[in-house]
Protein backbone atom coordinates (compact mmCIF):
# COMPACT_ATOMS: atom_id res chain seq x y z
CA UNK A 1 0.00 0.00 0.00
CA UNK A 2 1.16 3.52 -0.71
CA UNK A 3 1.97 5.61 2.28
CA UNK A 4 -1.03 7.55 3.04
CA UNK A 5 1.16 10.37 4.68
CA UNK A 6 1.98 11.54 0.94
CA UNK A 7 -1.08 13.44 0.79
CA UNK A 8 -1.36 16.74 -0.93
CA UNK A 9 -4.24 18.31 -0.98
CA UNK A 10 -5.23 21.13 -2.87
CA UNK A 11 -7.97 23.91 -2.04
CA UNK A 12 -9.88 27.00 -1.95
CA UNK A 13 -11.56 28.19 0.96
CA UNK A 14 -15.89 28.18 0.46
CA UNK A 15 -15.38 26.32 -2.48
CA UNK A 16 -16.34 22.30 -3.62
CA UNK A 17 -13.17 21.45 -2.06
CA UNK A 18 -14.58 22.58 1.26
CA UNK A 19 -16.35 19.10 1.54
CA UNK A 20 -13.01 17.58 0.74
CA UNK A 21 -11.43 19.52 3.93
CA UNK A 22 -14.48 17.55 5.67
CA UNK A 23 -13.96 14.36 4.45
CA UNK A 24 -9.97 14.52 5.48
CA UNK A 25 -11.08 15.36 9.06
CA UNK A 26 -13.40 12.74 9.12
CA UNK A 27 -10.94 10.27 7.91
CA UNK A 28 -8.11 11.61 10.28
CA UNK A 29 -5.69 12.16 7.71
CA UNK A 30 -2.74 13.72 7.13
CA UNK A 31 -1.85 15.62 4.46
CA UNK A 32 -0.05 18.58 3.08
CA UNK A 33 -2.01 21.83 2.45
CA UNK A 34 -1.84 23.78 -1.00
CA UNK A 35 -4.44 26.63 -0.46
CA UNK A 36 -5.34 28.34 -3.80
CA UNK A 37 -7.17 32.20 -3.66
CA UNK A 38 -9.50 32.08 -6.67
CA UNK A 39 -10.59 35.23 -6.44
CA UNK A 40 -6.95 36.30 -7.01
CA UNK A 41 -6.99 33.77 -10.56
CA UNK A 42 -4.60 31.42 -8.68
CA UNK A 43 -6.57 28.39 -10.38
CA UNK A 44 -5.37 29.39 -13.40
CA UNK A 45 -1.77 30.12 -13.20
CA UNK A 46 0.97 27.83 -15.13
CA UNK A 47 1.37 26.47 -11.47
CA UNK A 48 -1.65 24.93 -10.62
CA UNK A 49 -2.50 23.93 -14.10
CA UNK A 50 0.77 22.01 -14.31
CA UNK A 51 -1.37 20.26 -11.88
CA UNK A 52 -5.01 20.15 -13.06
CA UNK A 53 -5.42 21.71 -16.23
CA UNK A 54 -8.94 22.09 -15.63
CA UNK A 55 -7.99 24.80 -13.43
CA UNK A 56 -10.41 23.39 -10.84
CA UNK A 57 -10.34 22.55 -7.01
CA UNK A 58 -10.26 20.10 -5.61
CA UNK A 59 -7.47 18.03 -6.40
CA UNK A 60 -5.19 15.45 -4.96
CA UNK A 61 -1.81 14.17 -4.99
CA UNK A 62 -0.82 10.83 -3.24
CA UNK A 63 2.87 10.22 -4.63
CA UNK A 64 2.78 10.38 -8.31
CA UNK A 65 -0.87 9.54 -8.59
CA UNK A 66 -3.10 12.88 -9.48
CA UNK A 67 -7.10 12.56 -8.59
CA UNK A 68 -9.14 15.24 -9.95
CA UNK A 69 -12.97 15.67 -9.89
CA UNK A 70 -14.53 15.96 -6.85
CA UNK A 71 -16.40 12.42 -6.71
CA UNK A 72 -13.18 10.63 -7.75
CA UNK A 73 -11.48 12.39 -4.89
CA UNK A 74 -14.14 11.36 -2.39
CA UNK A 75 -13.72 7.48 -3.57
CA UNK A 76 -10.34 7.56 -3.69
CA UNK A 77 -9.58 8.91 -0.18
CA UNK A 78 -12.32 7.06 1.04
CA UNK A 79 -11.11 3.88 0.10
CA UNK A 80 -7.55 4.79 1.13
CA UNK A 81 -8.59 4.57 4.84
CA UNK A 82 -11.03 1.10 4.91
CA UNK A 83 -10.28 1.25 8.63
CA UNK A 84 -13.04 4.21 9.12
CA UNK A 85 -15.90 2.50 7.46
CA UNK A 86 -16.50 5.58 5.18
CA UNK A 87 -16.52 3.11 2.58
CA UNK A 88 -18.49 0.41 1.99
CA UNK A 89 -16.32 -2.61 1.01
CA UNK A 90 -16.54 -4.08 -2.53
CA UNK A 91 -18.62 -7.03 -1.03
CA UNK A 92 -20.65 -5.52 1.62
CA UNK A 93 -23.98 -4.88 0.06
CA UNK A 94 -23.97 -1.38 0.36
CA UNK A 95 -21.45 -0.52 -1.92
CA UNK A 96 -23.46 -0.36 -4.89
CA UNK A 97 -26.16 1.74 -3.22
CA UNK A 98 -23.14 4.08 -1.96
CA UNK A 99 -21.34 4.84 -5.52
CA UNK A 100 -24.57 5.11 -7.00
CA UNK A 101 -25.20 7.73 -5.00
CA UNK A 102 -21.71 9.42 -5.58
CA UNK A 103 -22.51 9.18 -9.03
CA UNK A 104 -25.93 10.74 -9.18
CA UNK A 105 -24.33 13.65 -7.57
CA UNK A 106 -22.28 14.47 -10.52
CA UNK A 107 -23.98 13.22 -13.46
CA UNK A 108 -27.70 14.56 -11.88
CA UNK A 109 -27.54 16.90 -9.02
CA UNK A 110 -25.27 19.38 -10.02
CA UNK A 111 -26.42 19.78 -14.05
CA UNK A 112 -30.01 20.12 -12.69
CA UNK A 113 -28.97 22.52 -9.88
CA UNK A 114 -26.62 24.49 -12.65
CA UNK A 115 -29.56 24.76 -15.63
CA UNK A 116 -31.64 26.08 -13.14
CA UNK A 117 -30.12 28.68 -11.78
CA UNK A 118 -28.85 29.89 -14.66
CA UNK A 119 -32.76 30.05 -16.14
CA UNK A 120 -32.35 27.61 -18.46
CA UNK A 121 -35.37 26.26 -20.49
CA UNK A 122 -35.44 22.50 -19.74
CA UNK A 123 -34.07 20.18 -22.68
CA UNK A 124 -35.83 16.96 -23.77
CA UNK A 125 -36.03 14.45 -21.04
CA UNK A 126 -34.32 12.34 -23.94
CA UNK A 127 -31.48 14.21 -24.14
CA UNK A 128 -31.31 15.83 -20.37
CA UNK A 129 -28.29 13.50 -17.84
CA UNK A 130 -30.76 14.39 -14.95
CA UNK A 131 -34.30 14.06 -16.63
CA UNK A 132 -36.11 16.94 -14.98
CA UNK A 133 -35.27 18.93 -12.11
CA UNK A 134 -38.71 18.01 -9.75
CA UNK A 135 -38.17 14.36 -10.52
CA UNK A 136 -33.82 14.62 -9.37
CA UNK A 137 -34.92 16.65 -6.32
CA UNK A 138 -37.98 13.99 -5.47
CA UNK A 139 -35.63 10.65 -5.94
CA UNK A 140 -33.04 12.27 -3.61
CA UNK A 141 -35.74 13.78 -1.04
CA UNK A 142 -37.23 10.44 -1.22
CA UNK A 143 -33.51 8.93 0.04
CA UNK A 144 -33.25 11.25 2.49
CA UNK A 145 -36.64 9.88 4.48
CA UNK A 146 -34.57 6.67 5.54
CA UNK A 147 -32.35 9.73 7.61
CA UNK A 148 -30.88 10.47 9.25
CA UNK A 149 -27.94 9.47 6.56
CA UNK A 150 -28.30 8.62 3.06
CA UNK A 151 -28.52 5.26 4.53
CA UNK A 152 -30.11 5.31 7.66
CA UNK A 153 -28.12 5.46 10.42
CA UNK A 154 -24.91 4.51 8.56
CA UNK A 155 -22.55 7.28 8.13
CA UNK A 156 -20.63 7.10 4.73
CA UNK A 157 -18.37 9.53 2.70
CA UNK A 158 -21.27 10.02 0.47
CA UNK A 159 -22.95 11.92 3.50
CA UNK A 160 -19.72 13.99 3.67
CA UNK A 161 -20.84 15.23 -0.16
CA UNK A 162 -24.33 15.44 0.11
CA UNK A 163 -24.17 16.98 3.33
CA UNK A 164 -21.97 20.13 2.21
CA UNK A 165 -23.18 20.59 -1.31
CA UNK A 166 -27.01 20.81 0.04
CA UNK A 167 -26.34 22.88 3.14
CA UNK A 168 -24.65 25.64 0.66
CA UNK A 169 -26.94 25.09 -2.83
CA UNK A 170 -30.19 25.86 -0.02
CA UNK A 171 -28.36 28.54 1.63
CA UNK A 172 -27.86 30.28 -1.19
CA UNK A 173 -31.63 29.28 -2.56
CA UNK A 174 -30.18 27.16 -5.16
CA UNK A 175 -32.38 24.16 -3.65
CA UNK A 176 -35.47 25.02 -2.13
CA UNK A 177 -35.44 23.83 1.79
CA UNK A 178 -37.38 20.93 2.81
CA UNK A 179 -38.00 19.03 6.33
CA UNK A 180 -35.95 16.09 4.74
CA UNK A 181 -33.02 18.02 3.29
CA UNK A 182 -33.11 20.12 6.79
CA UNK A 183 -33.16 17.34 8.65
CA UNK A 184 -30.43 15.89 6.83
CA UNK A 185 -28.19 18.84 6.67
CA UNK A 186 -28.35 18.99 10.64
CA UNK A 187 -27.60 15.87 10.89
CA UNK A 188 -24.54 16.19 9.09
CA UNK A 189 -23.52 19.69 9.54
CA UNK A 190 -23.42 19.00 13.66
CA UNK A 191 -21.19 16.26 13.27
CA UNK A 192 -17.25 17.28 14.97
CA UNK A 193 -15.33 16.26 11.71
CA UNK A 194 -18.23 19.18 9.96
CA UNK A 195 -17.76 21.87 12.52
CA UNK A 196 -14.31 21.52 12.58
CA UNK A 197 -13.48 21.72 8.62
CA UNK A 198 -16.07 24.88 8.57
CA UNK A 199 -13.51 26.64 11.35
CA UNK A 200 -10.67 25.55 9.21
CA UNK A 201 -12.05 26.95 6.35
CA UNK A 202 -13.15 30.18 8.02
CA UNK A 203 -9.35 30.48 9.49
CA UNK A 204 -7.94 30.10 5.51
CA UNK A 205 -10.61 32.37 3.73
CA UNK A 206 -9.83 35.13 6.47
CA UNK A 207 -6.24 34.50 5.70
CA UNK A 208 -6.77 35.23 2.34
CA UNK A 209 -8.96 37.67 2.13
Amino acid sequence: MKDRRRLTFFHAPNSRSSGVLALLEELGAEYELRVLNLKAGEQRAPAYLAVNPMGKVPALLHGDSLVTEQVAVYVYLADLYPETGLAPAPNDPLRGPYLRWLAFYGSCFEPAVIDRSMKRDPAPAATSPYGDFDTMLRTLTDQLEHGPYLFGNRFTAADVLWGSALAWTTGFGLVPASPPIDRYVQAVQSRPAMMRARAKDAELAAAKA
